[in-house]
């Protein structure tokens, strides 16, 4: 899309991510693959997926055949839960990098903190980014306990850090953590799967900004450095998503939008695995 420019972050290791980009989440066969050819299409570089998503041979399938160049594309899968432990977090990435049909991924991301194995796990995804098999490594669902507990045995700095995020769900104490220790805070869910769109708060804005509620969500991720990975498979959401690049929210609208939370999830609090 000629008039749209995605911004992009520089991580801690001084590899470039693009901040918005496509979570596919919940796609199978043959619309995961159609959902990522029309997302690159559109102007999506960075592609969102897992193991646990069982969808990494179609996002493989979709990026092969797009024509874009590998390094224009940044690619994010994640160990499952069923695979912590360092011998199988070393053959879980194994496989989904031979689903993917890649040399390597971009990101390599530890799904969630599960009690068992996490440092065995973290040691593992360590070794991968060591071998320059995961240009870059990071975390999923790991707030502030679970970073903190972290730093205490990593030997390298997670480069991103995975949560849930909205301004319903504004988790100032790890977004703060994240950004005193340079590690960048992606958001999944971020327009809250429409639950949202009737705050007569959220309303307001899009009155004024003229845009739609996801676009004026996902441009609030933008203004705070935060990246974002909307899922959708329909065409006209996927350029509706992407256009959210296409204008700036106010700072004070940043401001009064970070007030909106309510400790409203959609997913899982990660505090369960504490």
């Amino acid at each position: 899309m000629q008039n749209t420019v995605i911004p992009s972050t520089k991580l801690n290791n001084g590899k470039e991510m693009p901040l918005l980009g496509l979570g596919v989440y919940d796609m199978y066969q043959k619309q995961a693959e159609q959902a990522v050819e029309t997302a690159i299409e559109i102007g999506y570089r960075l592609i969102d997926t897992a193991s646990m998503y069982e969808n990494e041979r179609e996002i493989g399938n979709a990026i092969k055949n797009s024509g874009i160049k590998r390094e224009d594309i940044f690619i994010t899968t994640k160990l499952n839960n069923t695979d912590h432990g360092y011998e199988q977090a070393l053959k879980a990435f194994d496989k989904s990098l031979s689903l993917l049909q890649q040399d390597y991924v971009d990101l390599y991301l530890i799904h969630w903190p599960i009690k068992e194995g996490r440092e065995a796990s973290w040691k593992a995804v360590e070794k991968i980014y060591a071998q320059g098999k995961a240009k870059s490594i990071g975390v999923a669902n790991y707030t502030l306990p679970f970073l903190q507990e972290l730093e205490k045995y990593s030997t390298i700095t997670p480069a991103v850090n995975q949560i849930e995020f909205t301004p319903w769900l504004f988790d100032k104490k790890t977004f703060e953590y994240g950004k005193r220790k340079g590690i960048q805070l992606q958001s999944y869910s971020p327009i809250t799967r429409g639950i949202k769109f009737s705050d007569e708060r959220l309303k307001e804005l899009t009155d004024k900004y003229q845009k739609t509620p996801a676009q004026i969500i996902l441009n609030w991720n933008l203004q705070l450095g935060v990246s974002t990975i909307p899922k959708s498979s329909q065409e006209s959401r996927l350029r509706e998503n992407y256009e959210a690049a296409n204008f700036s929210l106010v700072a004070k609208d940043v401001e009064l939008m970070n007030t909106f939370n309510e400790d409203f999830r959609i997913c899982d609090d990660p505090i369960i695995f504490l």
